[in-house]
């Protein structure tokens, strides 16, 4: 689980499967970049890619599920804008494993660092 101590809201195992299984794609890591800059209407998203309505609809709906973007109705038109607090919960787990992996490292060194000749014991 990651837990955001300003907010204390958490990803659980499951969400934090969806997220990187969202962001896995490269469309739809396009998708949310662009809507994290501006929110915009499936249909002006779905111009800017070589693949019919339906698919960047299915790419938008995979990103809701993963809470990477919330969409709204406005008239006729669906509306997605993106979630930074999703993205900044993926973040400090990424930061978290990142932090396990320079302990090792660090680890690591410091037995490099030993002189073999010395009783570890």
């Amino acid at each position: 689980m990651v837990v955001d101590q300003d907010r204390r809201t958490a990803l659980d195992p499951d969400e934090v499967d969806r997220v990187f299984a969202a962001l896995a794609d490269a469309t739809r890591r396009d998708i949310l970049v662009r809507v994290l800059h501006e929110e915009q209407s499936v249909s002006a998203l779905a111009r800017r890619y070589d693949m019919s309505f339906a698919a960047v609809q299915k790419h938008v709906a995979v990103l809701a599920r993963a809470a990477l973007v919330h969409k709204r109705k406005q008239g006729r038109e669906q509306i997605v804008s993106g979630d930074v607090e999703t993205v900044r919960a993926a973040g400090r787990l990424l930061d978290a494993l990142e932090e396990v992996w320079r302990g090792r490292v660090d680890r690591i060194a410091e037995l490099l660092a030993l002189d073999p000749e010395e009783d570890r014991t």
